[in-house]
């Protein structure tokens, strides 16, 4: 029997979906407001990546976040506007701009971690351990799946589902 039929599909393409990622970003937004942060999602995501690497393209930006790469750019014009990040271009290729976090940023993200750490705990309340790292290996594999480009032709109509 194919365990799929198990499976109650709705509530998979409901997570999948966004449902929950839009239930979590309207939990951060407001603990981000309780805490006085003037942040949004996106803009926290962005200021999370430069966290960890001082400066990035708009393009490893784009990869990092899974975003468009116009939505990027007007997120990084309204970022660089609010004092948050810079945006120069690469001196080494002109068709790339660079991204760097400022201190203001900086204090803003350190600031946000605490309330982005409040969020993740409220939205795991009740998981244990080994749930929510079976439930990470599983969508990090599941988006893999759907990102990555096959290097070799296989049949769609009947994709193997498990090993």
């Amino acid at each position: 029997m194919d365990p799929l039929v198990d499976i109650d599909a709705r509530l998979v393409f409901a997570i999948l979906s966004g449902k929950v990622s839009k239930a979590i970003n309207r939990e951060l937004v407001s603990n981000f407001k309780r805490a006085g942060i003037a942040l949004t999602p996106q803009e926290w995501n962005v200021l999370q990546q430069l966290s960890h690497k001082s400066n990035a393209s708009q393009q490893e930006l784009c990869e990092a976040t899974y975003t468009e790469r116009s939505y990027m750019a007007r997120l990084i014009d309204s970022m660089v506007g609010r004092g948050l990040v810079t945006r120069t271009l690469n001196r080494f290729d002109r068709r790339k701009n660079i991204v760097r976090i400022t201190d203001k940023g900086k204090a803003m993200q350190e600031a946000s971690v605490r309330s982005a750490l409040f969020t993740l705990r409220v939205a795991l309340r009740g998981t244990s351990l080994s749930e929510i790292r079976t439930t990470q290996d599983v969508l990090l594999r599941m988006f893999n799946n759907l990102t990555t480009a096959l290097d070799e032709k296989h049949d769609r109509t009947s994709p193997q589902v498990y090993d």
